[in-house]
């Protein structure tokens, strides 16, 4: 499909929405997006979509060039909607995004349309309940994990390795890298570039946060 159809689609959308190209730039940036975002056309076109967007995720993970998300669209995988907190008109909302992949022409890449729909109330709900279950009830552990998970957020797309993954369920229980590295056999050196690309992956500054990110995604 070309940009000028992409273009059409977008404007026709009463949604607030928004068109992508592979390398996360905007390409098209509909009325309604703009009243939601607080940037006309010429302000977002041509703009990285985290510079305009600022999303964060429920897990804390802030919108960045190389999202989870534009990675999905890359390889072309199929994503269920997710839900971002943004800032808009002064105060901080949720909105749910949905993501529709479009494939370009031979002589031109793909783009990626975004559909934002308001879901402050239904969120800010859903996470009171969520909340007053973890606080409340005495719920075996099992059942808590699955309460605690997030289950519409751009961190579960992430793509954690078999042994990052291992490390991070190490990290979960508190062990160093120089435990750790004598549990799976391999040099500290190793688990040290394994937790830098883990904290990568999950926007993380440090190894207490990417735990807790894993651990709200559902990662481990």
């Amino acid at each position: 499909m070309r940009l000028v159809e992409i273009k059409k689609l977008v404007s026709g959308t009463a949604d607030p929405a928004f068109a992508l190209d592979t390398h996360g730039v905007i390409a098209a940036w509909n009325t309604a997006a703009g009243e939601l975002f607080g940037y006309g056309a010429p302000e977002a076109i041509g703009r990285t979509c985290n510079e305009v967007v600022r999303g964060i995720d429920e897990c804390g993970r802030e919108c960045s060039k190389d999202c989870n998300v534009q990675h999905q669209v890359r390889i072309g995988q199929p994503l269920k909607s997710y839900d971002i907190r943004i800032h808009s008109d002064g105060r901080s909302q949720w909105v749910n995004v949905s993501v529709m992949i479009v494939e370009g022409t031979r002589s031109t890449e793909g783009y990626s349309i975004h559909i934002v729909r308001p879901a402050d109330m239904q969120k800010r709900f859903e996470l009171l309940v969520r909340d007053f279950v973890l606080n409340e009830t005495g719920l075996p552990e099992v059942h808590l994990n699955q309460i605690k998970s997030a289950k519409r957020t751009p961190t579960n797309y992430t793509e954690l390795s078999k042994r990052e993954t291992e490390i991070l369920r190490h990290l979960a229980k508190g062990e160093n890298s120089s435990l750790i590295a004598e549990r799976l056999f391999i040099s500290r050196t190793t688990v040290n570039n394994h937790v830098q690309h883990i904290l990568k992956k999950l926007g993380a500054h440090n190894r207490l946060e990417a735990v807790r990110r894993a651990e709200q995604a559902g990662l481990v």
